[in-house]
């Protein structure tokens, strides 16, 4: 059985027991999953080799897809990575960001965690994260946690407990359910090379960020059309078709806002004529230009803050109401607008259409 405790995220200090509890079953070998500030994560012992295999199992998820080591303070870096491989502008990274969804890639310490985690690369990706009820549960549970996603492999990410429930519940240790989460999509990775920064995977950190902290950095973007990659990736999310609903879903996008509804709401009738129940997935300022068997209204393009916190929560309305062919509509690739794009892209499996 899947052990579960409510826990508030205002009230962590009052509720030490629970967390006691999840941290004892951590130390055991044991899956739990978790709230971040990003999504729900599910945590197992960095360390231990059969733990981590259980995170892997549990989810489906491909072995060579490396997975993030969360930790509560920077002071257990130095028992992960190699000696003399944080630099100022590390520091000044995690100065800026840690607490909070931001990934560094580091060269991993030999011996330092499974190798499981680091699906056989040389290096680590590493963050604090800034929710009270993971920060408390990574104290009592004195362990560095690899934590992808708590949802099975390829299907959108939990940013609720009932989430993780749906995908993992009987398949894992326990769930410790600290209510929604609020970034919504997952941590931004990067590595620093050679004094240039890359980022390998979008997310809650934009570049704008990255480079307001460090201004006379080079930052390197991902590629916009997120190419797949063959060889092992350098980290989580960037290989396989990931956050997909269960229904077809493409993405339609394009300068002219009127063509770009015009062309959906033709596509969208042609797959009712075909006999499948149909799902759009736009904005608040747009939703009325619709007609489907589900519209859903994603926030709003003034606040890509919204849309990103309910982005993955949409995709799995979709598969409750049983959608089978889904439209969705680009937004504008700034700030975070990026993250959105690249997990809607994955979701949709790479099938866009320009209009």
């Amino acid at each position: 059985m899947t052990k579960y405790w409510k826990v508030d995220p205002d009230r962590v200090g009052n509720r030490g027991q629970e967390l006691s509890d999840a941290a004892a079953l951590l130390r055991d070998g044991v899956t739990v999953a978790f709230p971040t500030e990003t999504v729900y994560g599910l945590g197992a012992d960095a360390t231990n080799t059969t733990a981590v295999e259980r995170i892997f199992s549990a989810k489906g998820r491909p072995s060579d897809n490396p997975l993030i080591v969360h930790i509560a303070d920077a002071g257990q870096l130095s028992d992960l990575i190699e000696p003399d491989s944080v630099t100022p502008d590390h520091h000044r990274l995690m100065e800026a960001f840690w607490p909070g969804p931001l990934t560094i890639v580091l060269p991993v310490k030999t011996g330092g965690i499974s190798p499981l985690v680091t699906a056989g690369l040389t290096t680590v990706g590493i963050r604090i994260p800034d929710h009270p009820v993971a920060l408390e549960l990574l104290r009592k549970a004195a362990l560095p946690i690899a934590a992808p996603s708590a949802n099975s492999s390829g299907r959108p990410s939990p940013t609720l407990a009932s989430h993780v429930r749906e995908d993992l519940d009987g398949r894992i240790g326990g769930i410790v359910d600290g209510g929604g989460t609020g970034v919504g999509v997952e941590s931004t990775v990067i590595q620093l090379v050679n004094g240039e920064l890359y980022i390998l995977r979008p997310g809650g950190i934009t570049a704008e960020q990255l480079q307001s902290a460090l201004p006379a950095i080079r930052i390197h973007e991902p590629e916009r059309e997120d190419v797949q990659v063959s060889e092992t990736p350098r980290a989580p999310g960037m290989k396989y078709t990931h956050y997909a609903p269960k229904g077809y879903m493409h993405i339609v996008y394009g300068d002219n806002a009127e063509a770009v509804a015009d062309w959906i709401q033709r596509d969208i009738q042609a797959a009712r004529e075909r006999g499948q129940s149909t799902g759009i997935l736009t904005f608040e300022e747009r939703a009325s230009l619709f007609e489907a068997d589900l519209v859903i209204a994603c926030g709003s393009l003034a606040e890509p803050e919204k849309i990103a916190q309910g982005l993955y929560a949409a995709l799995r309305q979709f598969d409750q109401q049983g959608i089978q062919y889904i439209a969705a509509e680009g937004c504008p690739e700034t700030g975070i607008g990026q993250a959105i794009m690249n997990r809607l892209r994955k979701a949709a499996g790479h099938r866009l259409v320009r209009v």
